[in-house]
């Protein structure tokens, strides 16, 4: 079975779906799905499954993104996310949960088009955009 398939088992399983139906939509034997369930901590009555699904995002046994199984390092820094792409998607889906520091957060007002503005970790912005500043600054040609 290959990596894919293991992940989509996973994704059906925290979805709530039982060992029958995620075989018939995979076309693999219930054996099989009911085997891999249980070698990964995703045996048990599909409700409760799926209400651990909360507390496995917690410990980091799945990625928050795709609800892939993670395999953790054994030693150094936990993954949160399965992969790179995940990761982006997560947080430009969940942006507001990012803990900018308002330290960090400055106002201006744009040189160019008069809009206020706010700049993270940069002390020394001008103008609201790219876009802005050209026309600002070569007269919009």
């Amino acid at each position: 079975m290959d990596k894919k398939i293991q992940d989509k088992i996973a994704q059906l399983r925290l979805k709530g779906l039982g060992y029958k139906a995620i075989a018939a939509k995979l076309g693999l034997s219930r054996d099989t799905v009911r085997h891999y369930c249980r070698k990964n901590n995703l045996a048990g009555y599909a409700d409760a499954v799926k209400l651990n699904h909360g507390e496995m995002l917690d410990n980091g046994i799945i990625c928050p993104n795709c609800s892939a199984v993670l395999k953790q390092p054994e030693h150094g820094k936990k993954k949160r996310f399965c992969s790179d792409k995940c990761r982006l998607e997560w947080w430009n889906k969940n942006y507001e949960l990012h803990n900018f520091g308002s330290e960090k957060v400055y106002s201006f007002i744009c040189r160019g088009c008069g809009k206020k503005f706010t700049s993270y970790s940069n002390k020394s912005r001008k103008y609201c955009s790219h876009e802005c500043y050209i026309k600002h600054r070569f007269g919009g040609q």
